[in-house]
């Protein structure tokens, strides 16, 4: 099964659009958190069953850095959650997707993610995240 978990949205200003995020939804993030490994600071918002993250960079070099000085704010990518993230990316390189990631990592909100190269998903990056299951 396979469910849209979240929107990435890349953002220059977290607290800013936490604001508007706020006003928009009428309720506050569930989580602030940063990926030191991505250079990443996200906040969440729940939306019934998907969620909404802001992603500002941690420094100049951070993907999400990158992508904001290439492209502006906006949607950044599409996360699916998966049962099984390891058979999942085998599924889709056997289908002729290109991973970024060969294997997983971890992620923002306790999850193993892998992305998908936009150049094989019709030029939109695509995230595949499982929860983190205790060792």
């Amino acid at each position: 099964m396979i469910r849209l978990e979240h929107i990435g949205i890349a953002v220059q200003n977290r607290q800013a659009s936490e604001a508007l995020f706020e006003r928009l939804l009428g309720a506050k993030p569930y989580k602030v958190e940063e990926v030191a490994s991505e250079g990443v600071v996200t906040s969440f918002f729940k939306i019934g069953e998907s969620k909404i993250e802001l992603l500002e960079a941690t420094h100049g070099e951070s993907p999400i850095a990158k992508f904001i000085s290439k492209k502006g704010e906006g949607i950044h990518h599409l996360a699916f959650e998966v049962a099984d993230i390891h058979a999942e990316m085998e599924r889709l390189r056997a289908e002729g997707f290109q991973l970024i990631n060969e294997t997983p990592k971890p992620g923002a909100d306790n999850k193993l993610v892998c992305f998908l190269h936009p150049k094989s998903t019709g030029g939109v990056l695509v995230e595949l995240c499982q929860d983190r299951r205790p060792e």
